[in-house]
């Protein structure tokens, strides 16, 4: 007697693969015909009544895919003889992850490393937000327009003839567009679809209970994955302030504005942050008349030196910028935005909502696993990345750690390791952020008022301006400042904060610095290159001792 069979195979990535899985299938004794269809994921058998149903199984999976079988139509899908083996014959832990951005993806790989077998699962684009919608393409369009500024403007205007550039936003668009791609599919898709103990679900991921989730197949069906441990990878999505008005405008968040093939004449943009002067900055390069409409003050979270900086920055380079002014009602009308203020109405044609970032996190049933969130939502997390169930682990911007896409591939990495049996912290003492306006604003420790108020510890600081740092004097370019903040007494180095061009080009230095519990005077008598920007905090670091007006030039 025949029967016949149909196989859902996972981890397939091209029709190679189809046939590779077809020959195996052939070979199998019993089995009459094989077809393995690639596009359909699925595998059409005939074979003898006594072909068990593991032997066709394992012959997929000793390639290094998954097969599964319909229980019943349209239900949830069941796995055959799935468990990866190890070399004592003990079957390899199976670790969910859900997400694939840069926490999930760093998970995924370690996990592997560490000789588990992953599910991972991605509702969306594969990549998450850094290299799809955020960090890359954001950074090639700030480039860009950092590239048409200085051809347009810079301190060399007397001696190089400036001219303004013509904007060609969709050959731009294309350009940033073409970089994503070949990034997703490198640094992504590619390493997925090469490793073998990584099965890909695209789908939606629910909590079914501590050990279950339950995935909607954006392809249809429904599929149920148990789990040893999880990683919850899920990120965040732009967070959208309750403007009267607003919800039935077409508001941009930061995906729309970089992802426009259009540079509008008059662009608002609600916000004060990253994201906010960020983008602000490179549409004014690009052609925008831009105003920002900040509830206090640009970096209002920062040492104050910093807004102060960037806000003379920015309305140097015409940028208005509107402090202590928020939009109480928003409508768009002729085709354009119409936001009601305290000092009256503002118009533009596009508007910017850049207002933080809400972690993802309202989907994924968190109570059936007993995971808990705090009021804004985020997932909370020990140094360890374990939640409140101690088989279930979370990283990046899903989580209460800070919103950066290299403390969610460490925070992944960690996680991973705990996950597998091992020992890792993530250690946030130490943490560079950068702002990628020009200047560039660029902070690891603590400011003074952190050391204050949250850790008791009294400071002695010094603020060096850029017009005593010999790198910007002979680039014309001294806007900003360097700032050290050390323990008093001691004198150790616990936070720099500095606003300059290139700013993030030195201030991973200023963490090593600090990492190793460094002193002010360690760091003045450390050797560094004359006429670079990082000889600043060797200036700086002078300034407690001595006045660096009177130094000659790389005076050591």
């Amino acid at each position: 007697m025949v029967e016949a069979i149909t196989l859902h195979i996972e981890g397939m990535t091209c029709t190679s693969c189809a046939e590779h899985v077809q020959q195996a299938l052939k070979n199998v004794p019993g089995v009459r015909s094989a077809s393995v269809s690639y596009a359909q994921q699925q595998a059409d058998i005939e074979a003898e009544a006594n072909v068990g149903l593991d032997l066709l199984a394992a012959a997929v999976n000793a390639l290094g895919y998954r097969a599964w079988v319909d229980d019943k139509p349209n239900k949830t899908l069941r796995v055959l003889n799935h468990e990866t083996k190890l070399a004592n014959g003990e079957p390899a832990l199976h670790v969910a992850v859900i997400g694939s951005g840069a926490a999930a993806m760093a998970a995924a790989l370690k996990a592997v490393e560490r000789g588990a077998r992953v599910t991972l699962i991605e509702r969306g684009t594969i990549g998450g937000t850094c290299v799809n919608i955020g960090c890359v393409p954001s950074k090639i369009m700030i480039r860009a327009a950092h590239i048409a500024h200085l051809r347009a403007e810079s301190p060399f205007d007397e001696g190089i003839t400036a001219a303004t550039p013509a904007i060609l936003r969709k050959r731009l668009l294309a350009q940033q567009q073409a970089r994503v791609e070949e990034l997703r599919h490198a640094k992504y898709e590619g390493i997925l679809e090469s490793n073998p103990s990584i099965t890909v679900l695209h789908g939606e991921a629910r909590f079914k209970d501590g050990h279950t989730l339950t995935v909607q197949l954006l392809a249809g069906g429904e599929r149920e994955v148990a789990f040893d441990r999880c990683l919850i990878a899920t990120g965040a999505s732009p967070a959208i302030p309750p403007i009267v008005g607003l919800a039935d405008t077409p508001y941009w968040t930061s995906t729309e504005a970089l992802s426009s093939d259009a540079i509008p004449k008059r662009l608002a943009v609600i916000g004060s942050s990253v994201v906010a002067v960020e983008l602000a900055q490179a549409f004014a390069r690009l052609g925008s008349q831009v105003t920002i409409l900040a509830r206090s003050t640009l970096f209002f979270r920062e040492d104050p030196t910093i807004g102060a900086a960037v806000t003379d920055a920015f309305r140097a380079e015409g940028i208005e910028v509107l402090e202590h002014t928020q939009a109480s009602q928003v409508a768009y009308r002729d085709g354009e935005f119409v936001l009601t203020t305290a000092q009256g109405e503002l118009r533009a044609d596009k508007l910017l909502i850049a207002t933080g970032r809400s972690p993802n996190t309202r989907s994924l049933n968190l109570e059936a696993a007993g995971v808990t969130v705090n009021p804004q939502g985020a997932i909370v997390v020990d140094s360890a990345l374990r939640t409140s169930a101690p088989h279930i682990y979370a990283a990046g911007d899903c989580t209460d750690q800070p919103q950066f896409v290299y403390v969610a591939a460490a925070g992944g990495t960690r996680a991973a390791i705990n996950m597998t049996g091992g020992e890792a912290a993530l250690d946030l003492t130490a943490m560079p952020a950068v702002v990628f306006t020009d200047p560039q604003v660029a902070t690891v420790g603590l400011s003074e008022a952190e050391a204050h108020l949250i850790k008791g510890i009294e400071t002695d600081s010094r603020l060096l301006k850029l017009d005593n740092v010999p790198r910007a004097l002979a680039n014309f370019d001294t806007r900003g400042f360097i700032k050290l903040v050390a323990e008093a007494g001691s004198g150790r180095l616990i936070g720099v904060q500095a606003v300059a061009p290139e700013a993030g080009e030195l201030i991973q230095t200023a963490a090593l610095a600090i990492r190793h519990r460094m002193t002010v005077q360690e760091l003045a008598d450390q050797l560094f290159p004359y006429l670079t920007m990082v000889e600043g905090l060797k200036l700086a670091a002078q300034t407690f001792s001595k006045d660096v007006k009177q130094l000659s030039c790389c005076a050591g």
